[in-house]
């Protein structure tokens, strides 16, 4: 078996987004692939392959490049998962798009595909995430067995394929989500908040670069949450 040293991707995303063409941060993903045309399988369970959000997003990697978008059906009754499998094989890149993160979870579970994502992974497949994709290919994150009471906050696995926890585009509303999950978890993780238009690169050996703009830190001591100093791009990308 191979074993996966190329990075994976978080972007952010949100509504204040820019789009830009070329776009930086995808373009970035595309390099790491080794192509700047690549083919990219789309997973969409976080929208439950909403035809509407594929076609937009699909449209935009294309405008940067990607010479094919392929929309993995996954969340239909009566998806097809051997066809599944063999779009996910054959692409140069594995896209997870946005939504909602519990729901897009909870469908992978269902239908046995957490698994062969990350085997996916592991066989060397580059993985790019936005929004709720990229919280997904974290380590974990919330949910509110009743949304009116926090104490009954939980946390439930992602795919783990970036080492990280994560939230992304939540800067107006001061990262408590994010900040939850860390309460939540262990003590002296450190959890990125990726701000709309910027992304993080997040390798193997754990190490985390910012792109397109500053990315905020924080780290649970004790009972509180503590901001760290922003992480910072080292280069233009």
């Amino acid at each position: 078996m191979i074993h996966n040293k190329r990075p994976v991707y978080l972007l952010a995303g949100g509504r204040s987004r820019i789009r830009k063409v070329p776009d930086p941060l995808i373009q970035a993903v595309f390099r790491e692939s080794g192509t700047l045309s690549p083919t990219i399988a789309y997973v969409g369970t976080a929208n439950d392959d909403d035809e509407g959000f594929f076609k937009h997003i699909a449209e935009y990697l294309r405008e940067n490049g990607a010479r094919r978008v392929n929309h993995v059906l996954i969340s239909p009754a009566k998806m097809d998962l051997k066809k599944a499998q063999d779009v996910l094989k054959s692409a140069d890149i594995v896209f997870i798009s946005g939504g909602d993160v519990e729901r897009g979870m909870e469908v992978l579970n269902e239908r046995n595909m957490t698994h062969f994502l990350s085997e996916l992974y592991k066989q060397g497949k580059p993985f790019f995430g936005l929004s709720a994709g990229s919280i997904m290919l974290a380590r974990e994150w919330v949910r509110w067995r009743d949304p009116n009471d926090d104490s009954t906050a939980e946390l439930f696995p992602c795919l783990g394929l970036a080492g990280v926890i994560c939230d992304t585009h939540d800067e107006q509303d001061g990262w408590q989500e994010l900040q939850t999950v860390l309460k939540l978890g262990k003590k002296n993780v450190t959890g990125y908040g990726i701000p709309a238009g910027t992304a993080i690169k997040v390798s193997p050996d754990g190490k985390v670069e910012a792109l397109g703009g500053a990315v905020c830190q924080y780290v649970l001591h004790g009972a509180g949450v503590d901001r760290s100093p922003d992480i910072l791009p080292v280069n233009n990308a």
